[in-house]
């Protein structure tokens, strides 16, 4: 990094977080961890919830994605409606309840239905979360969005960490894991109602109206200036910010401030779409692959990546699961915070490499050719970084490139393609964990199916 590219991050560094009041950063920083923890924490159970039964692993994904995907579509038209506080009481009530469901279902075999009404509930209260939360930001400043996106950042980590941690290094049961997971989201009650000072809230009249906007002309005549909305956020700044490990923040970061008047939305609808089609070679198109790619790695290829336990660090077939889940998010953690200190300009060469690991995992699936658990830890590592890296940097593509009155519009667009990915993967990965599973056990190598419930 030469002394000028040095200097510029110090200015973003510092520019961000100048006059920050350390409880906001601290609450958001908490409501990104616990809003998304959860999301991470059912993938990396989603091995031991379907034991017993016939369901492949990318069940667990649909059921952690489309809910809170369908929340992000429509709860923008009517959520404004409802307090903060009663909508951050809802989330923990949702959440905990959804945890609560899945870990009463029996461990092994029946319940099914139980796990999926539960994991469904919890996204549902992510997806809702996300909106708010990013909204939320809109009266705190650039501080707020930039720990908010820490927050989701370490979600991943953390996540896939306290899985392992649990029911690897503490020996806990799946069940005993995910009750204590239920009381998680009772954090986020003490980040709003006791860490985060509200005041601004209860001047602007939010806490009684909810959101955005509401208040009729409080956008005007208040003093809230730029500092206080996203359409002068700087390049750098917006682009660390956005570090969510699960579905994107984009679509909801930057519309807190703009609204628009009701017909200016009609008259755009054909321009909408022929902006669409400008945005989807240099920016759609390599953000699908990269997440097609990656998450079918994680639901489809990654269950069947099993080796002999004698030569592998586990005691039991059912650790590497989650132990690959762990080593995927600590690089989708460290490449989401990168962009700041490291640019990548150029998105296919990561999103082809990206494809090429899904190759690679899947010829060794079949064929049994990689000698080392080891060496299938570093592809999976690599996975996390590269998927990582093509997230943030797309968005901060299109924050220095895309003009300013087209920028909302392109980052709410382009997001849909993780979204979209990740459920194209779903179908992708459960068809393939299956196909897989059945090609090792007809050539002699049954470990996937000596997986056993803890």
């Amino acid at each position: 990094m030469d002394s000028s590219s040095s200097g510029r991050t110090r200015i973003r560094l510092t520019n961000m977080f100048r006059g920050a009041d350390l409880s906001v950063i601290t609450a958001f920083w908490l409501f990104g961890l616990i809003n998304n923890v959860l999301y991470v924490l059912l993938l990396s159970a989603a091995q031991d919830l379907l034991v017993g039964t016939t369901l492949p692993k990318g069940a667990v994904l649909l059921a952690d994605v489309l809910p809170s995907f369908l929340t992000k579509l429509c709860a923008p038209y009517f959520i404004h409606a409802v307090p903060y506080p009663a909508r951050v009481l809802a989330f923990v009530a949702l959440s905990s309840a959804g945890m609560l469901l899945v870990a009463a279902a029996p461990v092994a075999g029946g319940g099914i239905a139980v796990k999926m009404a539960g994991i469904v509930l919890a996204s549902l209260s992510s997806g809702a979360g996300e909106l708010s939360f990013l909204g939320l930001t809109h009266h705190y400043g650039h501080a707020s969005l930039a720990a908010w996106g820490s927050g989701t950042g370490g979600a991943g980590l953390v996540g896939a960490g306290l899985y392992v941690l649990l029911t690897g290094w503490l020996g806990l049961g799946v069940r005993q894991s995910l009750l204590a997971a239920a009381f998680l989201p009772g954090i986020m009650l003490v980040a709003f109602f006791v860490v985060l000072p509200r005041g601004r809230l209860a001047r602007k009249g939010y806490e009684r109206l909810g959101a955005e906007g509401e208040g009729e002309g409080e956008g005007e005549g208040e003093g809230e200036g730029p500092e206080d909305g996203f359409e002068d956020v700087p390049a750098g700044l917006a682009s660390a910010s956005l570090l969510a490990p699960g579905p994107s923040v984009a679509a909801t970061a930057f519309s807190a401030r703009h609204h628009g008047a009701a017909g200016e939305g009609k008259a755009s609808f054909g321009a909408n779409l022929r902006r669409a089609r400008v945005l989807f070679v240099p920016y759609m198109l390599p953000l699908l692959l990269v997440y097609v790619a990656e998450y079918t790695i994680n639901q489809g290829v990654a269950p069947t990546l099993l080796f002999p336990l004698e030569s592998s660090p586990f005691s039991e077939f059912r650790a590497f699961y989650p132990f690959y889940g762990f080593l995927y998010q600590l690089g989708v953690f460290i490449s989401r915070s990168s962009t700041p200190f490291i640019r990548i300009h150029h998105l296919y060469f990561p999103s082809l490499l990206q494809v090429a690991n899904l190759v690679l995992l899947t010829l060794h699936a079949l064929l049994d050719f990689l000698p080392s658990v080891y060496l299938v830890f570093a592809v999976i590592f690599w996975e996390g970084l590269l998927g990582g890296a093509v997230y943030v940097n797309t968005f901060a593509e299109i924050m220095e490139n895309v003009p300013a009155e087209d920028r909302e519009f392109s980052l709410g667009a382009t997001s849909v393609s993780d979204s979209g990915g990740i459920c194209i993967a779903g179908f992708v990965g459960m068809a393939m964990e299956v196909w897989l599973c059945r090609w090792q056990v007809r050539h002699g190598r049954d470990y996937c199916r000596r997986i056993e419930p803890r």
